[in-house]
């Protein structure tokens, strides 16, 4: 019976999940008309609505990790009108099957759920109908709906746990996944450059530069371009036309006074006793050198940042404030009282008092102030720029008619100057196509702008003309590593006969315990995967960046059994895995399900569904 409950439960917070994101709905409630689904798996049909309102909350939930409004076009892009569908579809699997397995829930059960439910509940912590009732039409549900899908959701939630539950990965995959992430190795190395070299560097003929060029061409091959025109209008281009009365100013000032008037302050450990006694009788061994401000903490029982006070002003203390704020830096003060007892104080520091004058901090008030107005400025602009677009004004027309700047970028995900710099800027352009029209977009710091797509300038490999400045670059620091590794070759199999660095006088770095998880700095990328594909005493290159890296291993250990961190991460890799078991069972059970009972979509329910979105 608990486990039944603990299933349902899920199921329930799962549906009150997608209600009570559905209270804050944008107009999509019930869609009218005939067409009351999208589709079926069988005899369980996906409700028009639920698929409305998931779609909704998954667009939302995208928005808020964005942190920027999401159009349909760009979810469409994102995938997410097909992840709801796939889902839905899912859930109706279930559904389906529960009802050919009759499977249900009783009254009884599915009253005990809905009464628990908070969102139902009135002041008194109790279930209240009214209250029921309301968030159910704000939600565009009929009671009877709503029981009926909590009832489906419950009974699929049995066949769902019947698969996943009990899901556990056996005892040699663990063992083999401690092993990988635990195992420590022991490595030395030295760094090897073109110093090294006892031979220089021949010049590269023309036909081994272009051998090069050919062989790296994507070093040389520009990225796709967007020729991007825009208008956009920031803070910063009207800032000076906004002006700040005194008053606003000195409002400003006065309500951040904390911020700009703080009284002197001290550092303060605070060590408390049980009673006066106690309290004198450590103050006195203290100041006979028997003990220690430490030794005393220490023999409470606590640490000094149990006693650590931080930074207080004379409020802070009450009784005690003329005692801590007449001592000096490293006195103890008191015994004196305090809120939880008579204690000790040690003052650590002084923080003199700090004003800065309402002239001093005038200059930067304006600034942030007149940064806030600019800001708001430009909101209550957008519905005039708005208004101008719909009335089919390019991206030139506002320029012209309004404080807008009229700019063009060559846009691709390495330019960052400018407008390129916001990242709102970059995920419209990356999304932009010729078909969109211009809309108002705005960016992080206040700013709005509309684009254009003028022209797609497709990828093209520089020709060896106009870079061969890099290809010569990238030529040498090949041949120094080509080089390096042919003349250290002979050290190379030394190290690996038992030799050591100190005999072919290299010097050496080492590293100690080194596991996967870790990360070696000063090292190249795959100095890790290196050194975990190598066998124990094997000597090995890695070449980098005009310079080579001559690394032994010399020792393979396995997992330190006491490491808590390591078992911790076993343990959740583990039961990620088990979960995931869990999922792969459940999406067999729903395909063999959708395989019988057969699918069946309706495009059109789905269009008209997605037109409310655009």
């Amino acid at each position: 019976m608990s486990a039944s409950k603990s299933i349902s439960k899920t199921f329930v917070w799962i549906l009150m999940g997608l209600l009570i994101l559905g209270l804050g709905g944008f107009g999509i409630t019930n869609l009218s008309g005939s067409v009351r689904s999208v589709g079926a798996v069988g005899e369980a049909e996906i409700d028009v609505n639920d698929y409305a309102r998931a779609l909704q909350n998954e667009i939302r939930a995208a928005e808020s990790e964005r942190g920027e409004a999401m159009s349909f076009a760009q979810a469409e892009a994102a995938g997410i009108p097909d992840a709801v569908l796939s889902r839905l579809v899912a859930q109706a699997a279930l559904t389906h099957e529960t009802n050919r397995l009759h499977l249900s829930v009783g009254d009884e059960a599915l009253l005990e759920q809905i009464v628990a439910i908070p969102s139902f509940q009135g002041v008194d912590g109790e279930f209240d109908r009214e209250s029921y009732a309301f968030a159910l039409e704000q939600a565009g549900l009929s009671e009877a709906q709503f029981e009926e899908d909590l009832r489906e959701e419950t009974a699929s939630g049995f066949l769902q746990g019947a698969v996943m539950a009990g899901v556990t990965m056996p005892r040699a995959y663990t063992e083999t996944l401690l092993t990988y992430i635990g195992e420590e190795r022991d490595v030395t190395w030295t760094v090897l450059d073109r110093n090294d070299l006892t031979t220089g560097l021949p010049e590269p003929t023309e036909e081994e530069l272009q051998a090069y060029h050919e062989a790296n061409v994507a070093q040389f091959t520009t990225p796709e371009t967007r020729e991007i025109t825009y208008a956009w209008l920031s803070p910063e281009m009207i800032i000076d036309t906004v002006e700040v009365d005194e008053q606003a100013l000195r409002d400003a000032y006065e309500a951040r006074a904390d911020e700009y008037i703080q009284p002197e302050r001290r550092l303060v450990e605070r060590l408390v006793f049980p009673d006066e006694a106690a309290a004198q009788a450590a103050a006195d061994r203290i100041a006979s050198d028997e003990s220690s401000f430490e030794d005393e903490v220490e023999a409470r029982g606590l640490e000094l940042a149990d006693v650590d006070m931080g930074d207080v002003a004379r409020d802070d203390l009450g009784a005690a404030a003329d005692a801590v704020f007449s001592a000096e830096t490293g006195d103890i003060a008191g015994p004196a009282s305090s809120p939880v007892g008579p204690a000790l104080f040690r003052v650590n520091a002084i923080l003199a008092a700090q004003e800065t004058t309402f002239e001093e901090a005038e200059p930067d008030l304006r600034s942030e102030l007149a940064a806030d107005r600019a800001r708001r400025v430009i909101e209550a602009r957008i519905e005039s720029v708005d208004d101008l677009l719909a009335g089919g004004a390019t991206i030139e027309d506002l320029a012209r008619e309004s404080d807008m700047e009229l700019g063009q970028i060559a846009w691709h995900p390495g330019v960052t100057d400018d407008i390129g710099a916001y990242a709102g800027f970059r995920t419209a352009a990356q999304n932009l196509t010729s078909e969109d029209y211009p809309e108002v977009l705005e960016l992080e710091d206040g700013s709005i702008f509309a684009m254009r797509l003028d022209k797609i300038v497709e990828p093209e490999v520089q020709p060896l003309e106009d870079v061969r400045d890099q290809v010569l670059q990238g030529w040498r620091a090949q041949a120094v590593t080509e080089a390096l590794t042919s003349e250290y070759e002979e050290a190379r199999s030394a190290l690996a006969s038992g030799a050591s660095f100190a005999d072919l006088e290299l010097q050496t770095n080492t590293a100690e315990g080194v596991t996967r998880r870790g990360f070696q700095p000063d090292t190249p990328a795959a100095f890790i995967e290196t050194v975990f594909d190598m066998t124990n005493g094997e000597a090995r290159f890695i070449p980098g960046t005009d310079q080579v890296f001559l690394l032994r291993l010399d020792a393979i250990r396995a997992p330190d059994p006491e490491d808590q961190d390591l078992e911790q991460l076993t343990t959740m890799l583990r039961d990620q895995a088990a979960s995931g078991m869990g999922q792969d069972l459940f999406q067999l059970l729903a395909n063999d399900i959708r395989g019988r009972a057969g699918i069946e979509l309706n495009q059109s329910a789905l269009n008209a569904v997605h037109s409310n979105f655009q």
